[in-house]
């Protein structure tokens, strides 16, 4: 068998970084099961998806580093959803109802104020030839239902009736169908919900595995009657913990809550973001690993835990600072190229900076540093001036190697008796302008004889 697996996100906003879990997990086990992964667009709904968030979202799984097998949309595969509706009512799993929405919710409310659980009581299958005519005739529009698989006979009542599957994330499951309403499966206006194209193109696209978020564990149970009455066997299913905000509230694509989008631009490295979504609410460590590759190997299903996971911007912030310090400059020199960095300079540069970088784009104020020296010029007191000064007079002349430094600093110490925070402490002053920065032997090297007097107080 062939794995393959699919990421269904709707094109109604940008994504954010609890449906990039969802993504990264559907990749990591491709990479490791090998296969095929999907990025199918749920775009039915016509009223909320736009073509500008489809983009989006193509652009924030390929910036995680997540390269698509194939890539359908649901708005391309509407005959392919008529024709299983088709066959479904055929064989009577699909019924029409008539009920208005202001008439559900009365009868949902005269269930609970009995203490019954609000289920349809599947009143349309009472419906004869005649009364659908009748209805029809005064303008009403069916939706259809989905019969459950959930009794004998009579349809009218119900029998606990157990859906089972082995969650690749949470061990055993069971659903009882009894205990549900018959899902709506197309609306009055003829659109077809997820609960039922999603499982057609499962089928059509020989879905293997399907991972997603616990929030859907009632879902699959009743998808798992679908698949069946389709005439499939359901897929493999992984249902893993969801991730909240720092409060505790779930992430929303409405309020753009630690979208990826937001997050790319605001300088975050991708391999920090996808191990943090991966990694948070597992029995892992949360580090950065090298690829994409190498998180495939410390990543299982089974180690997720059931409970939600809380999203703390902070700690990603410092996984994604510590990434940022062990970039090669190969990873990083057309991003430097971008910032401005001369290409002769930039290798060295990145060496001397990267510790002291958050971001990669920080190094653009390190560069200015180093090209045209602080601005404003440092504030040093007259006794610290006279000091560097001193200090500038006492560098060896060229050509510099790596042991300049120290034979400098030896040489300013004889002369001028400083040691300690009052020695580097004004050197880096009147070089940077800061009071910490990159290591004074690395700048000494950047900015050359040249560079280091044009900082003369």
């Amino acid at each position: 068998m062939t794995v393959t697996v699919r990421f269904a996100p709707s094109p109604t906003g940008h994504i954010h970084i609890g449906n990039a879990r969802t993504a990264l997990m559907n990749w990591l086990f491709k990479l490791k099961h090998g296969g095929r992964f999907i990025l199918r667009y749920d775009d039915t709904d016509t009223a909320r998806s736009r073509e500008e968030y489809a983009e989006g979202i193509a652009r924030d799984v390929a910036w995680l580093g997540i390269v698509p097998d194939l890539v359908a949309r649901q708005s391309d595969r509407l005959d392919k959803y008529a024709e299983a509706a088709e066959r479904l009512k055929a064989a009577g799993w699909l019924y029409p109802c008539y009920e208005t929405a202001e008439e559900l919710e009365l009868k949902r409310k005269i269930l609970l104020g009995r203490r019954l659980p609000p289920i349809y009581g599947r009143e349309a299958l009472r419906l004869s030839a005649k009364d659908r005519f009748r209805l029809e005739a005064e303008g009403r529009k069916p939706h259809w239902r989905f019969r459950l698989p959930n009794s004998g006979d009579d349809p009218f009542k119900p029998e606990r009736t157990e859906i089972h599957w082995n969650d690749l994330a949470r061990g055993k499951e069971t659903v009882d169908l009894a205990s549900l309403s018959d899902p709506v499966l197309i609306r009055e206006d003829g659109g077809f919900l997820y609960t039922f194209t999603s499982v057609v193109d499962d089928i059509d696209l020989a879905v293997s595995h399907i991972i997603r978020g616990g929030d859907h564990i009632t879902n699959t149970g009743v998808q798992m009657a679908i698949f069946r009455a389709l005439g499939a066997e359901p897929p493999g299913f992984a249902h893993h913990n969801l991730l909240t905000d720092a409060s505790g509230e779930g992430l929303s694509k409405r309020t753009g809550a630690m979208s990826i989008h937001s997050l790319r631009e605001a300088g975050y490295e991708p391999l920090a973001v996808a191990a943090f979504a991966v990694l948070i609410g597992t029995s892992e460590n949360v580090a950065a690993p090298n690829s994409l590759a190498e998180l495939a190997g410390h990543f299982d299903l089974d180690e997720t835990s059931r409970s939600a996971a809380k999203f703390d911007a902070g700690d990603l912030a410092r996984l994604s600072a510590h990434v940022v310090h062990g970039l090669a400059y190969e990873t990083v020199a057309d991003r430097l190229a971008g910032l401005g960095v001369d290409p002769a300079r930039a290798a060295s540069f990145w060496q001397a900076v990267r510790g002291n970088c958050d971001h990669v784009a920080d190094a653009a104020q390190w560069w200015r540093i180093v090209a045209m020296g602080p601005e404003p010029r440092p504030g040093l007191s007259a006794e610290d001036a006279d000091f560097v000064r001193t200090a500038f007079a006492q560098l060896p002349p060229a050509p510099w190697g790596e042991g300049t430094y120290a034979a400098w600093i030896e040489k300013v110490k004889t002369a001028t008796g400083r040691k300690g925070k009052a020695l580097f402490l004004p050197l880096r002053t009147a070089l940077t302008g800061l009071a910490s920065g990159p290591e004074l032997a690395d700048l000494l090297l950047l900015l050359g004889p040249e560079g280091i007097q044009a900082r003369r107080p």
